[in-house]
């Protein structure tokens, strides 16, 4: 496993553990770097930071463009893989789509349901399609 895949793992641990203890995420990862190892990858933070900077705008997109699901509905694993996938497809530049999707996958496929990897594909690459259009706005 790649390093910054370790990194969104790691992000996707502390989105959802935050939102489970309804406290800020900012609190999970800095008891991550305080811990006795310590070690959290540099792009972890870029990915939790980035999600909170922009999660209004994330859940709005979501919300739009997942068919017969709300937010509340969704599993918790799903809303956050699908956050930081979002993040990734829209305000990581370094970051290819397919490469963001992809991995967004991998998360699901790893931690949540059977039918998780082909939802999280399909509202991902229709964000993908959109992207042009949403612009600025994202």
């Amino acid at each position: 496993m790649s390093a910054r895949s370790k990194s969104r793992k790691r992000a996707v641990d502390v989105l959802f553990e935050a939102e489970q203890r309804k406290i800020d995420p900012r609190t999970v990862l800095r008891r991550l770097v305080e811990a006795p190892d310590g070690e959290v990858n540099p792009y972890t933070t870029t990915l939790v930071e980035g999600v909170l900077d922009h999660k209004a705008r994330i859940d709005e997109l979501i919300g739009t463009y997942s068919v017969g699901w709300s937010l509340d509905r969704m599993p918790a694993v799903d809303r956050t893989v699908l956050r930081l996938g979002v993040f990734e497809i829209l305000w990581s530049e370094d970051v290819p789509d397919a490469v963001a999707v992809d991995q967004a996958v991998e998360l699901a496929r790893s931690l949540s349901t059977d039918d998780s990897p082909t939802f999280i594909n399909g509202l991902l690459g229709r964000i993908v399609e959109l992207k042009p259009m949403l612009g600025e706005s994202a």
